[in-house]
């Protein structure tokens, strides 16, 4: 009889075989051209005081000692979440543990059964198990594909949400979001925008920085990319945000954050509300990239976002661009399938405001010799 240790061995050897076996790694000395720290503000020293002396301002406990909806709700909570409501310009917003936890409460506590959910093929695979775990009918359209949306929306039935990105993860692309705004509209359903990678690259996201706010039903603002520190927050309307605390399992059935973490967000809104001269120079620095980066169009697609990739379409090649790029002193990491689809393997780049132009154009020079043999 095969026992569970025999189908995890066998599991683990497929894909060792296949070349995507997965492995923990610990930090490094090499130069950050992978987290999402976009902003720098995760390392940032003026980030940390403040951060504590928020912490030291407020008596608050180490945990946060039970659910919001028992004991663990406290007035600087649903003050911040206010506060977060106002930048987004809407109604209300909801604060949960990760982005994770938001996508998978949103999707699966508001869609029921006969309605239609409708993802971007890329969507982030939190969204994609909220949706999972639903009950209503599933569908994706070919990645930001306007017709293919609408011959989706076309057989929708009952209340259709459409999911989308306003920057992709893996290529770092921004849909069309106005025309999609305006097909989604046409047919009566309801737009979820994950803002996850474009918060922080537009100081409000992407939604706000083309003015569709009202035109949105609900967005997932995510705190632990460009702000460097950790959680989520859905904005909408009051309605939803009751909903949500009456229906979401991933916002009932948890400990509430600590104050550290609710410290960390506050401190990061305000600090981020300050200045622009970060993110005026993180954009500087991804075009310093694209400038100096010369590869056939094919193996890179279309990003002016803080995520740039190199489609090298093998798992084996992939791995050894990578291998080579750390072994020059960079950190760069490759995405192997299944993570993305097979033929679609990379390398994945992330740049950052902390990254100073030499390390920039050094990178790039690397790439163009390993790429253009």
């Amino acid at each position: 009889m095969k026992t569970a240790e025999n189908f995890i061995q066998t599991k683990l050897a497929e894909r060792s075989d296949a070349g995507n076996f997965r492995k923990l790694r610990a930090e490094n000395n090499l130069i950050d051209f992978c987290s999402n720290d976009y902003l720098g503000l995760a390392r940032s020293p003026v980030f940390k005081i403040a951060i504590e002396a928020e912490v030291k301002k407020h008596s608050a406990f180490n945990g946060s000692t039970g659910s919001r909806l028992i004991s663990g709700n406290l007035i600087y909570t649903e003050d911040l979440e206010q506060q977060i409501a106002t930048l987004f310009d809407t109604e209300a917003a909801l604060l949960f543990k990760s982005g994770y936890d938001a996508n998978v409460g949103l999707l699966s506590s508001l869609p029921q059964r006969n309605d239609t959910i409708i993802c971007d093929e890329l969507v982030h695979a939190s969204a994609i198990d909220g949706a999972r775990l639903s009950h209503a009918n599933r569908f994706s359209f070919k990645h930001n594909d306007i017709d293919s949306l609408e011959g989706k929306l076309k057989n929708a039935k009952g209340i259709c949400y459409v999911v989308v990105e306003s920057v992709y993860s893996m290529d770092g692309d921004a849909p069309p979001l106005l025309d999609i705004v305006e097909i989604v509209e046409k047919y009566n359903a309801q737009l979820i925008v994950d803002e996850a990678h474009s918060f922080g690259l537009y100081k409000k996201g992407l939604v706000n920085e083309l003015n569709l706010q009202d035109r949105v039903f609900a967005r997932v603002i995510t705190f632990g990319k460009a702000l460097g520190c950790h959680g989520a927050a859905v904005v909408g309307s009051a309605a939803l945000r009751n909903y949500l605390v009456n229906f979401a399992r991933s916002f009932i059935y948890t400990t509430a954050a600590p104050f550290h973490q609710l410290a960390a967000i506050k401190s990061g809104l305000d600090i981020l509300g300050r200045s622009n001269d970060v993110i005026a120079q993180l954009k500087n620095n991804i075009s310093i990239f694209k400038s100096a980066l010369w590869l056939s169009a094919d193996s890179m697609p279309v990003s002016d976002s803080s995520i740039q990739c190199v489609l090298l379409k093998s798992n084996k090649k992939a791995k050894a661009v990578a291998d080579t790029l750390q072994q020059k002193g960079f950190d760069v990491r490759p995405i192997l399938s299944p993570t993305v689809a097979t033929g679609s393997e990379r390398i994945r780049i992330c740049l950052h405001a902390f990254n100073s132009e030499a390390e920039i154009i050094a990178l790039a020079e690397t790439l163009n010799e390993l790429c253009n043999e």
